[in-house]
């Protein structure tokens, strides 16, 4: 994918890596009409999800300049040049984006929780149940406001409940 990059000149080759570098901070991306005797559109969606997403994997990874380097032989040195050179001169400008990106997921963010097991004996339907629930209240902080939510689950609820955040956490740890 990144000798793709060797149909460029080295300054053309390295204003693209700025722009989409651009692109990523939510600038204004490459636009294919400079490019379109280069490549393909195929191929410049290919080289445009390349380098994005080795931009966001370098930062994200904390990676050195040599890891950068041995991910692009195929560029020609004088092209893995230009990628190293605007990593390394807005690195700190991407991971500002990569942050800005995951906190914009939500606001919210957990501030306190409490729990209570009970034991249901009875109800309108069934005049003997003995069916634990288990009570969730969480505390949600959302810019400034706090709100209150609570709920009330049985041993399947409480399950598929415990189950969609182990999901969600090996994502997490994936993405780490």
């Amino acid at each position: 994918m990144v000798s793709l990059l060797s149909g460029l000149p080295v300054s053309e080759g390295l204003t693209l890596c700025h722009r989409v570098v651009d692109g990523l901070c939510g600038r204004q991306a490459p636009q294919r009409g400079h490019y379109s005797a280069s490549w393909s559109s195929e191929e410049w969606l290919e080289l445009l999800r390349f380098l994005t997403a080795l931009f966001c994997r370098a930062v994200g990874t904390n990676s050195s300049d040599e890891e950068v380097l041995a991910g692009l032989v195929d560029a020609g040195s004088s092209h893995a040049e230009s990628v190293r050179t605007v990593l390394t001169a807005r690195r700190q400008e991407i991971r500002d984006a990569l942050l800005d990106r995951s906190n914009s997921i939500s606001s919210a963010a957990l501030q306190d929780f409490d729990w209570q097991l009970k034991l249901a004996v009875s109800s309108d339907k069934s005049s003997s149940l003995h069916t634990p629930l288990l009570s969730l209240s969480l505390d949600v902080r959302d810019n400034t406001a706090l709100q209150s939510v609570t709920m009330e689950m049985n041993r399947e609820e409480l399950n598929t409940l415990i189950s969609s955040l182990e999901a969600a956490n090996k994502v997490v740890m994936q993405l780490k």
